[in-house]
């Protein structure tokens, strides 16, 4: 996950939904098969190949030397800022802690191998969507496609001409033609943009979350969620739909930059520095706002307490009842596992 942040609002990056069906798309007002088709069209274009392998440069490698340190500097004053992976034990009890990098990478395989004893030997393994959580959304879509896709209005409706030609050839670069993207809900429509085009493939969707749950499956290991399956609904619902406008006004000023935030996010991730993604975007988001910075910086707290620290506390209790049962792993995004609110130092704090 990624996030840029200006005046309460957030660009959030999640793995794209698992693939259905193609289905036909129309701009009108649409009925009720159309929705279930437009929900198709959206699975379909998020798992279509497009574009070349990422060749964008690691930002910190051109980043003035003061920059760089204040970044690592911010970031190492935070409790268990480096590293991906650790051990928590508690009266006989035991969780292995994983932070995940969600797409995928060759450098994941000696990652699976060194977890796969672990993983085998566990009671439950833990993750942020389980296989049930993922059919549970598909259903909920299905019932409720307004979740993803504007049902009153459309995006050229919302947007400036020149904003929507932008956004229409940023989608098409990632496999998405312009009368699918017209439909998606504001807020899907920037996790998209937060994707550079040579990440939208379908075999680049399996990362190390993935890879964890076949081995689960295959070991024959219980998989069980951290979390409801309709986390980030209930999370974005709480945004007015003028403040998701602004979110993909914000992504279009970034999409020069995107292939350059994804080899820089990777490079951190196995550098096994997730902490530093966090304070780069806290640092891009003050460079690039026109917002005052004290304002920048308590959004970026709010950003932080909404889409990370509040679900790493109800996790945490998660963690604790399942290992209660046996040896458990845990995996889920690597931005969750650092921090004062990090799980690794929430669980700490409890023993």
């Amino acid at each position: 996950m990624h996030l840029f942040i200006r005046r309460r609002e957030c660009h959030l990056w999640t793995p794209p939904f698992t693939q259905l069906g193609a289905g036909h798309v129309g701009l009108h007002s649409p009925g009720k098969d159309e929705m279930r088709a437009l929900i198709a069209a959206l699975f379909l274009a998020t798992a279509a190949p497009a574009g070349a392998d990422c060749s964008g440069p690691n930002m910190f490698d051109a980043m003035p030397a003061a920059d760089r340190a204040a970044i690592h500097a911010r970031a190492d004053a935070e409790p268990f800022s480096r590293g991906n992976f650790w051990t928590a034990t508690k009266d006989g009890r035991r969780v292995t802690l994983v932070g995940t990098y969600h797409l995928a990478d060759p450098r994941h395989d000696p990652v699976v191998a060194a977890l796969a004893p672990r993983i085998r030997s566990a009671a439950t393994v833990l993750v942020e969507a389980g296989p049930d959580e993922e059919k549970a959304l598909i259903n909920h879509m299905a019932k409720n496609p307004s979740l993803m896709i504007l049902t009153e209005t459309s995006l050229p409706e919302l947007l400036p001409p020149d904003d929507w030609s932008q956004l229409s050839q940023a989608l098409r670069l990632r496999g998405i033609p312009g009368f699918v993207a017209a439909k998606f809900q504001p807020w899907y429509v920037s996790m998209l943009l937060a994707t550079p085009s040579c990440k939208m493939k379908g075999e680049a969707l399996h990362g190390l979350d993935a890879r964890i749950m076949d081995e689960a499956k295959t070991s024959g290991v219980p998989i069980r969620a951290l979390e409801p399956f309709d986390t980030v609904f209930r999370i974005f619902d709480q945004m007015p739909l003028a403040e998701q406008i602004d979110m993909i006004r914000y992504s279009l000023g970034m999409e020069d930059r995107v292939e350059d935030f994804s080899t820089t996010l990777a490079d951190s991730y196995f550098a096994g520095e997730s902490r530093v993604i966090w304070e780069l975007t806290r640092h891009e988001a003050l460079r690039l706002s026109a917002d005052d910075p004290a304002q920048v910086e308590q959004d970026f707290i709010l950003m932080e307490e909404i889409m990370m620290a509040a679900r790493n506390r109800g996790w945490v209790t998660v963690i604790e009842e399942a290992a209660g049962h046996g040896p458990t792993v845990a995996a889920f995004g690597a931005l969750h596992l650092a921090g004062r609110e990090g799980v690794a130092n929430l669980l700490a704090q409890r023993g």
